[in-house]
C-alpha cells in the first residue's frame, strides 16, 4: 500500500482519511434522500428550495448540505420535479348580475385577513368531475376556507366563505374578498353573505388572470403538487384526499412568498413578509405592464405563477 500511494505522491494516511470522508458522505447522502422520500410520501411535488429548508430543520448540524449539493444529489437521483402546463376555465362571467371594481390595486397586505382572495378548480375523478372552492388569504397564503362539489353552484361557494368567516378572530375588521367575476361570486345570496359581516367586495375587471394571481398559485399548486398524481374514484375518495392536503399545505409546506414560512407560520406574523423567489421578468416589461394598469406592487408580489422559479421550486 506503501508503494502504490507513493506512485501517486500520496501516504497511506491520506488513502485511508479519504477512504474514510468518501463512506462518510456516502452515509450522509443516504440519510438525506432518506428524508427526501419520505417527505415525498406526501408532498410528491414540493420544489427543491422547499425540500432543502424541510431537511435542514430535520437533520444534524452535522449532516447539514449546501443548496447546489442538495440539487445535484436530487438529480443524480432522479428526484428533481418537473413543472407541468395545464390551464382550465371554470369561470362564467358573461352574465346580468352585478360586477364590483378591483379594491386591491396597490395594496400589499401587511396582516392576516386583509385580503382574501377566492377562486374554483375542478378535480377529475373516476366518476366525473368535481370542483373545489378555495378562499386564500393573501397575506399568509393559508387556505382559510374550501368546499368540494359535483357541481358549480354558488352554495358552495358560499359554505367555503362561512369556514373563512369561522376562523376571524372577534376584533378583525377591514376585509376585502377579491375574486373573479364569476356569476357563483356575483350571486345575490354570495354578496348577501359578504355584507351582513362587513366585507368589502372586489373583483377582476378585465379578466386578466394576474388580477387574481394568488388564487390561481394556490389551485396550480394544490394540483400539480397532489392531485394530478393521484388516481381518485369519486367524491368520497376525493374529500378525504383534499382534507389531507390542505391540512399539509397549511401546516407542513413552506412557501416561498412568505420568507419559506409554512402558512399557518405566516398567518400569526404582521409585517411585511419578504419573498424568496426570483424571475426573469425584465424591468421594461414591468413598466409596460404599468402604464396598461396591470401590474401593481400588490400583482408584483403575488404573480408567483407567472415566473420561472429558481432550481424546480
Amino acid at each position: 500500500m506503501d508503494f502504490i500511494c507513493g506512485l501517486f505522491g500520496k501516504t497511506r494516511q491520506a488513502y485511508y482519511k479519504r477512504k474514510e470522508y468518501i463512506y462518510k458522505e456516502s452515509i450522509n447522502e443516504d440519510l438525506i434522500l432518506t428524508v427526501v422520500r419520505e417527505i415525498r410520501e406526501t408532498q410528491k411535488r414540493t420544489g427543491g428550495r422547499k425540500m432543502l429548508k424541510m431537511i435542514r430543520e430535520r437533520v444534524p448540524v452535522e449532516l447539514q448540505i449546501g443548496r447546489d449539493e442538495f440539487f445535484n444529489l436530487l438529480r443524480r437521483h432522479g428526484l428533481l420535479v418537473r413543472k407541468r402546463k395545464i390551464r382550465a376555465v371554470t369561470t362564467n362571467s358573461f352574465h346580468w348580475l352585478r360586477k364590483y371594481p378591483n379594491l386591491i390595486k396597490g395594496i400589499s397586505p401587511e396582516r392576516p385577513n386583509h385580503v382574501w382572495v377566492s377562486d374554483i378548480t375542478y378535480i377529475k375523478t373516476d366518476e366525473g368531475f368535481l370542483y373545489l372552492y378555495l378562499i386564500t388569504d393573501a397575506y399568509s397564503r393559508k387556505i382559510i376556507g374550501w368546499q368540494l362539489s359535483d357541481n358549480l353552484g354558488s352554495d358552495n361557494a358560499i359554505q367555503a366563505l362561512y369556514m373563512a368567516i369561522s376562523q376571524l378572530p372577534a376584533e378583525c375588521k377591514e376585509i376585502i374578498h377579491h375574486s373573479d367575476r364569476g356569476i357563483q361570486y356575483c350571486s345575490v345570496k354570495y354578496v348577501k353573505v359578504l355584507e351582513s359581516h362587513g366585507i368589502k367586495i372586489s373583483m377582476t375587471e378585465n379578466g386578466d388572470p394576474y388580477e387574481n394571481a394568488i388564487a390561481e398559485r394556490v389551485n396550480g399548486i394544490i394540483k400539480t403538487e397532489w392531485l394530478y398524481d393521484m388516481d381518485l374514484q369519486g367524491y368520497n375518495d376525493a374529500y378525504k384526499a383534499i382534507e389531507k392536503i390542505v391540512h399539509i399545505y397549511n401546516s407542513e409546506r413552506p412557501h416561498s412568498s412568505v420568507e419559506m414560512l409554512t402558512p399557518d407560520q405566516a398567518h400569526m406574523q404582521t409585517g411585511k413578509l419578504k419573498r424568496l423567489w426570483k424571475s426573469y421578468k425584465k424591468e421594461a416589461d414591468y413598466q409596460q405592464d404599468n402604464e396598461n394598469n396591470k401590474e401593481t406592487n400588490f400583482h408584483e408580489v403575488i404573480s408567483e405563477n407567472k415566473f420561472v422559479n429558481l432550481y424546480q421550486d
